[in-house]
């Protein structure tokens, strides 16, 4: 039955067990390529597509819509019209599900690492063993779980870091003393001194952009690449409505419309997503961490630094990725990238494209870098 090739329930995140199945999004008998968005599954963190592994012919959709199934479970089968209806019922009957761990909260705790940064504790996560590290950065509110789609696929060329910036994920709630993208870049460089890590090229997002930009101008030996998901520190605007609403938002109810503004389809936010979001906010110290890097980073609208537009891709290789549909930072900015910049635009993706285009964005980036 080698002919034959399962596609399976996806395992996003360290913590995911089951996914909820949605609906199909391709008939049986499509010719299913590779990074073809196949059918639509939800867990209790947010909903997305899964994304085709490998090419073939769509033969047999298992899974119903409504359906919730763990991690690995049989979801279709590929194969060619060679393959009859029989040994494509053996394969199905034989097939078990493999055995995954049930990770309790000290489980996945163990999967993640801290240092301290001038009394600051920051969480980190790595993966892989390649020669080069690939530093991740993620955005305002944010932490390292919004590269749940990106991390495994680098990985497995490249070390990969992780990291939660200080008032983010798991890292304490403590700021730089210079919290804007000086102090910020200041400490994700300290925290790479004490792993060891003389070069590193970097993937960020949003904020993230900015602190990876004003690293790479304060310490240019330090990195060598550049891959920034719309980036703030390109241009002027920004849109207050998701910067001051994330960080008043006290209820489900406030803080849902504002995350919809994060996603080119706002229905997608899960009530998992909510929740999360609001157990980080309530934690002692981060509503005022987050009021003040919005003052000093995104005052009444207006992006205070733009270290973007310093960069010079001779000596760092840049290439921008954004969404069409971006509701938070215009994506016109990217026209002010400087020479040289590789930029990909996605139709249909909004501040988020790294997680909804996950497929094409891995492609570009393992390409990239």
């Amino acid at each position: 039955m080698a002919e034959i090739t399962p596609i399976v329930m996806p395992k996003w995140g360290l913590s995911m067990q089951e996914g909820k199945v949605n609906e199909w999004l391709v008939p049986v008998g499509t010719r299913v390529e590779v990074g073809m968005a196949i059918l639509d599954v939800e867990t209790d963190k947010l909903a997305n597509a899964v994304e085709a592994t490998d090419a073939g012919l769509l033969r047999r959709q298992i899974a119903q819509a409504g359906e919730v199934l763990p991690v690995k479970a049989l979801l279709g089968v590929l194969a060619p019209q060679s393959v009859d209806e029989a040994q494509i019922d053996a394969y199905i009957a034989a097939w078990e599900v493999p055995q995954e761990e049930n990770a309790d909260d000290g489980e996945q705790a163990s999967a993640f690492d801290s240092a301290d940064v001038n009394g600051m504790q920051l969480r980190y996560r790595k993966a892989g063993n390649g020669a080069k590290t690939i530093l991740l950065i993620h955005g305002f509110g944010g932490d390292l779980n919004n590269w749940l789609f990106n991390i495994d696929a680098l990985a497995e060329d490249h070390t990969v870091l992780a990291l939660d910036l200080p008032a983010h994920g798991g890292s304490s709630a403590q700021l730089p003393a210079s919290a804007n993208y000086v102090g910020l870049a200041s400490v994700v460089l300290q925290l790479l001194d004490q792993l060891d890590i003389d070069q590193v090229s970097i993937l960020a997002h949003s904020m993230g952009g900015g602190i990876a930009s004003q690293l790479a101008i304060d310490h240019p030996e330090r990195v060598e690449k550049l891959a920034l998901v719309s980036p703030a520190g390109f241009g002027e605007d920004v849109n207050m409505d998701y910067i001051d609403g994330f960080v008043r938002a006290e209820s489900r109810r406030d803080l849902k419309p504002v995350l919809g503004l994060l996603l080119a389809n706002p229905d997608d936010v899960s009530r998992g997503m909510v929740d999360d979001t609001l157990k980080y906010k309530r934690l002692d110290g981060i509503s005022e961490a987050l009021q003040t890097l919005a003052q000093n980073l995104f005052c009444n609208g207006e992006q205070i630094s733009r270290p973007g537009l310093a960069l010079n891709t001779a000596s760092h290789p840049l290439m921008i990725l954004w969404g069409d549909a971006d509701r938070i930072i215009d994506p016109a900015q990217a026209d002010n990238a400087p020479a040289g910049t590789v930029l990909h635009r996605f139709a249909d993706s909004g501040h988020m494209c790294h997680m909804d285009k996950a497929a094409e964005v891995n492609a570009l980036l393992k390409a990239f870098f």
